[in-house]
């Protein structure tokens, strides 16, 4: 075998490494969760799962949420901004509109802080109530609003880590 040959052998073998690698790399980014045994779904570290009546329908990262058109509203409590991704488009990259009516309960809750809220489909696709998840410095996600009754700080839900979807 001449020494060409066996150069381009070697090109071609780590083409094909390199090529795997970035292929798994890019699959695991990707997905945000893992299916466990017994059929289980295991989120990854800071994924947010939706479920639907009690059913797992996805999960999200907060960098999943840089692809959707971004939002902001100046706090009246602190007169601070607070921008992020509105909660519909974020629920609407997993669920499609026939899933969602004006009625349906959505409860967002935080473990960590024992807290939640649970609002409607149709105070969340309002554009004006700004129902909203804004980046913490701590990369986590709070859900912030303008929705009277859901508009200060002590209302908010601070490190999100599920949201409920159920009809009522």
């Amino acid at each position: 075998m001449e020494q060409k040959t066996r150069i381009l052998i070697a090109v071609v073998i780590l083409l094909l490494m390199v090529g795997i690698m970035v292929g798994v790399d890019a699959f695991r980014g990707r997905n945000t969760t893992m299916p466990s045994e017994g059929g289980d779904v295991e989120l990854l570290a800071g994924s947010i799962p939706i479920y639907v009546d009690g059913e797992f329908v996805a999960a999200f990262v907060p960098s999943d949420l840089e692809k959707l058109e971004g939002a902001s509203f100046v706090d009246d409590e602190e007169g601070k901004t607070q921008e992020g991704w509105l909660l519909r488009d974020v629920l609407g990259l997993y669920l499609s509109a026939d899933e969602l009516a004006p009625g349906m309960a959505i409860t967002v809750s935080s473990s960590s802080r024992e807290k939640s809220v649970t609002l409607t489909w149709g105070e969340i696709a309002e554009p004006e109530n700004f129902v909203m998840f804004d980046l913490s410095g701590r990369g986590t996600l709070k859900l912030v609003s303008k929705l009277e009754g859901f508009d200060t700080r002590d209302d908010w839900v601070q490190d999100v880590d599920q949201i409920e979807v159920a009809a009522q």
